[in-house]
């Protein structure tokens, strides 16, 4: 059982080094633990791309070193290479956090620029057990090949396999990832938000890694700021209304971190929550993802 402490965050008034921008809801996969429970009904939500400049500016002014683009998937979003320009002329680090799924030949190009890293889910060796976790066939094949361009192209790249199925190949997931060339994988078990959370339940903030807020924040398709992706439902303001330096200044967002119980076990973050690798935040940590108790 986890210890709850005070969470360092809840005293902070550091800003962020990473913003994340959920730019869309849109996506062609429907995986079946989506914390966003994004698909392709989903939309790019009330933020418009000026709105998304504007964040982006903001969040430069305030020091924030890297920006990451998620979604949904952000390549569904029309102005996401406009976005990654945007961010990088600020001297803005970037992470696109793609299925990648469907990649554009001319994408290639806004991947491979300087300050730009890719990451990705990937769930199975096995095109039966990775489709029947996105819910798209031929979700496996396009992704593994474009994993396998990423990595000739030498464009900085992360995976994350998430443990949603009894039994799952994660072990042997790492094993064609590793043979493909990804050197930087990290593994966890299903959070159990979004799609994934239980209806008796509803939203549980103990299904939180304990640092979101911590180093980094987010900001939905709604313009609504949250401590994580994964905390959305404690929001603290909407940037279409108030700056973003002003809402991580308030008073309710101090009150969302406090409400995030800080673990001493120093649980991991999923690998889809914080883009950041530099070892300072909310990177996410080895966690054995193939223990039963997270598959039942």
């Amino acid at each position: 059982m986890s210890t709850v402490m005070e969470n360092p965050a809840a005293s902070s008034t550091t800003a962020p080094r990473v913003v994340e921008l959920e730019i869309t809801g849109a996506c062609q996969l429907q995986c079946t633990q989506c914390f966003a429970d994004s698909g392709p009904n989903g939309t790019h939500g009330a933020m418009r791309a000026d709105d998304w400049r504007r964040v982006i500016s903001d969040a430069a002014a305030l020091g924030v070193r890297e920006v990451q683009l998620i979604g949904g998937e952000p390549t569904t979003h029309p102005a996401w290479a406009e976005l990654v320009d945007h961010a990088l002329s600020f001297g803005l680090g970037v992470e696109v956090y793609s299925n990648l799924f469907h990649i554009k030949p001319g994408w290639w190009g806004v991947l491979a620029r300087a300050g730009v890293k890719l990451a990705t889910s990937y769930y199975s060796d096995r095109a039966g057990e990775h489709d029947a976790i996105t819910t798209r066939p031929g979700s496996y094949e396009r992704t593994r090949a474009n994993i396998a361009e990423a990595v000739r192209r030498g464009i900085p790249l992360r995976v994350g396999i998430v443990s949603v199925l009894p039994g799952q190949r994660v072990t042997e997931a790492r094993r064609e990832l590793e043979a493909l060339g990804v050197t930087t994988i990290r593994t966890d078990r299903t959070r159990r938000v979004g799609r994934a959370s239980l209806p008796t339940v509803g939203a549980d903030p103990a299904e939180l890694c304990g640092r979101c807020g911590y180093g980094q924040a987010a900001v939905l398709p709604t313009g609504e700021v949250t401590p994580c992706v994964m905390s959305r439902w404690l929001t603290t303001g909407n940037v279409r209304e108030r700056g973003l330096a002003a809402i991580l200044g308030g008073e309710a967002w101090a009150e969302a971190l406090r409400v995030i119980p800080a673990r001493a076990d120093g649980n991991p973050c999923d690998p889809d929550c914080k883009p950041a690798s530099d070892g300072g935040d909310c990177s996410p940590a080895e966690q054995d993802a193939c223990d039963p108790k997270y598959n039942e």
